[in-house]
């Protein structure tokens, strides 16, 4: 459990480490070429850890203690006195148009950060499972559209969804203002553990078996806590996984699996007189039976012995469930179930910039989306949910990692673009409304609008962090 929370720690700060870098890097480059002079290029608040001073303007670098931001200071004579030989490189003499490309340079750094990552991933290869169905749910959204099990989603809206991650981020992205989503599928022989492209439920397969038909699936009435990690559930679809045997792999520190004596390694065989054949039969029961005891019978190497078990008792928005702690051993995808999309250097790059431009207009149509009600605020995370995926997606290894500084890059972009003062667009804001009426708004009015930004960003760090707390208590 320590180490996880350090690993995610840890995995956190390098990315907002190199993130911020880059964001304030776009500030700091573009600033030089303009003519400005900078001070100081700080990664971080608070007390400098390291400094140094290089170039011919003695530009402070800085690693500061608190890495959860940074800035770059620029010479500006409403911040110090300025030397009269030194007027000309002061931020505030720039032209209107230079000060908009300093202050909009960040933001588009990250974009094109978010750019290179893509087009690394997408070179590299991003690994991925086909998204064939294992079951739909009976009386769900995707029962009455027609969904099968063992179809194949191969496209949405057009969209080729060569893996499960296309198809979510697809869903979600329709499903924002669309009330139906026109999604392909054809059957697929592999979800019925059947490779052989012979036999199909003992039917012989046609040509017109794998021919390709239209869904459409009714999103009007789904959740607005809109999470890709919940689309497929609140329609209805359960993706396909090979069947998992009941045996344990990780226990949680504290939990009741631990606590009553289970070990990682036992196969579970029965609970209270009933046969357990795979994972999810064990994790039915389980679910099924808070602040019950179970009598549990494991294979525990060659012997065989008698846990009782009691899970706890857990609330989530269906109601009240048992939970043990205990997580299954990892299985592999078999080669038939399991894909690569990898490009060419070309296409990589060209895939990386709409999926740039996709997710920065998913995240603005969000933001826009909580604004009205649309969509539940509850989808805003604060850092220690971002810390738990930062750690998840280190772990999961160098593709995922990527993904996850590109679309928290993209996050980062949008948000230092919205007009709200103290942010990069805030200030550009304020040089529109200055090239509007042909002069800088007054000090006192500046003034003014950064306090009702303060207190703006002061309620959505309450608001997120406040997500952060309830998710982990509910997980």
């Amino acid at each position: 459990m320590i180490g996880s929370i350090l690993s995610s720690a840890l995995a956190f700060i390098f990315a907002i480490a190199v993130l911020i870098a880059f964001h304030e890097f776009g500030h700091y480059w573009v600033a030089r070429r303009a003519g400005v002079k900078v001070l100081r290029y700080s990664i971080g608040f608070g007390k400098p850890i390291w400094m140094k001073r290089a170039g011919p303007d003695q530009t402070e670098y800085v690693i500061a203690a608190i890495p959860l931001g940074g800035y770059v200071k620029m010479l500006d004579e409403r911040e110090g006195d300025v030397d009269e030989h030194e007027v000309h490189r002061a931020f505030n003499r720039q032209p209107v148009s230079k000060r908009i490309a300093i202050v909009a340079a960040g933001p588009i750094f990250n974009f094109i950060f978010a750019v290179v990552a893509y087009a690394v991933m997408y070179q590299v290869g991003v690994p991925g499972v086909k998204p064939i169905i294992g079951e739909v749910v009976s009386a769900s959204i995707a029962a009455q559209a027609g969904l099968e099990a063992h179809d194949e989603i191969v496209a949405v809206e057009g969209e080729v969804t060569p893996t499960w991650s296309s198809v979510r981020m697809a869903l979600l992205q329709a499903a924002l203002d669309q009330e139906t989503i026109k999604i392909e599928v054809q059957k697929s022989l592999l979800g019925n553990g059947l490779v052989d492209n012979r036999l199909y439920n003992g039917q012989a397969v046609t040509d017109a078996f794998a021919q390709r038909r239209t869904i459409l699936l009714p999103v009007g009435d789904i959740s607005t806590e809109l999470k890709q990690s919940q689309l497929l559930q609140q329609v209805g679809v359960q993706p396909f996984r090979p069947p998992i045997p009941a045996v344990i792999g990780k226990l949680e520190s504290g939990g009741a699996a631990e606590r009553d004596g289970l070990l990682p390694g036992d196969r579970v065989v029965t609970v209270s007189g009933t046969s357990i054949k795979q994972w999810s039969d064990w994790v039915e029961i389980v679910r099924a039976s808070p602040d019950e005891m179970l009598t549990v019978e494991v294979e525990r190497g060659t012997l065989t012995q008698i846990v009782e078990l009691t899970p706890k008792s857990m609330d989530i928005e269906t109601g009240v469930i048992g939970r043990i702690g205990a997580m299954p051993e990892m299985i592999t995808y078999p080669e038939e179930l399991q894909t690569v999309v990898q490009y060419s250097i070309g296409t990589a790059i060209y895939t990386a910039v709409v999926k740039t431009w996709q997710m920065s207009v998913l995240t603005l149509r969000m933001i826009g989306k909580m604004i009205v009600g649309e969509v539940s605020v509850k989808n805003l995370s604060g850092p220690i949910t971002i810390a738990t995926y930062a750690g998840y997606t280190a772990s999961e290894g160098f593709t995922t990692f990527l993904s996850f500084l590109a679309i928290v890059s993209i996050s980062l972009g949008v948000l230092n673009l919205l007009p709200i003062p103290l942010l990069d667009g805030g200030h550009l804001l304020y040089y529109l409304i200055e090239i509007v009426k042909g002069s800088a708004l007054s000090d006192e009015i500046q003034g003014l609008m950064q306090r009702v930004g303060i207190v703006l960003l002061g309620l959505l760090m309450m608001l997120a962090f406040y997500n952060d707390i309830q998710r982990l208590f509910s997980s």
